[in-house]
């Protein structure tokens, strides 16, 4: 009995002692390499100021805020394109932003286009286009069996200053094609660059 006791305890002598070098090493490493709370987050700094850390997910995350191309038309509007995706589903789908840089209220009636079927879609982006300049194909914006754009429709008009952002929805041109020229209204074509989407 007092044998397996005194076993026993030399057993849990061994594994207090081996605990305890494994938690000296853990520290001695924590004092070398920086892996204590303070020592992180003394070496987390350094990341942010080279560019690493929060600045590298901040270049990524204002890729909806890239400008593909902006242009300003009368009135002082400037039409700023900040995407052009291209599906699988074959569609292309241009976002961006509409700002009015005048000093009276405009409305965007004209932009709704000259077809009659696209008459009652009022102030949107329905009478948009994009060009394919070198296969010489015109594409024009989606609309559902009642003649409903594809598009943003603009609730009222734009106050001095005022932006809003808008999405257009185009058949999608072939995957040779890289560029498109973007028109609505009396805008200036605006060239854009084709990403694919998933």
């Amino acid at each position: 009995m007092r044998h397996t006791m005194k076993v026993r305890r030399a057993l849990t002598a061994v594994a207090i002692t081996a605990g305890l070098v494994l938690t000296v090493a853990g520290c001695g490493g924590d004092d070398k390499g920086g892996g204590g709370s303070d020592n992180a987050s003394q070496s987390q700094k350094p990341t942010k100021d080279d560019g690493g850390g929060k600045k590298d997910e901040e270049t990524q995350e204002p890729a909806a805020d890239q400008v593909l191309a902006e242009v300003t038309g009368g009135e002082n509007i400037t039409l700023t394109i900040t995407s052009a995706v291209r599906d699988e589903g074959g569609f292309l789908t241009v976002g961006g932003k509409v700002k009015n840089g005048g000093s009276g209220i405009w409305v965007a009636n004209r932009w709704r286009g000259d077809e009659k079927e696209l008459m009652g879609n009022a102030a949107s982006m329905a009478g948009a286009n994009v060009v394919d300049k070198a296969g010489k194909k015109r594409y024009l914006i989606l609309r559902d069996t009642e003649g409903r754009c594809l598009c943003t429709q603009f609730r009222g008009g734009f106050k001095s200053n005022e932006e809003q952002t808008f999405f257009a929805q185009f058949p999608a041109p072939p995957n040779s094609v890289a560029k498109v020229d973007f028109q609505v209204g009396d805008m200036p074509p605006a060239t854009i660059e084709i990403s694919e989407g998933e």
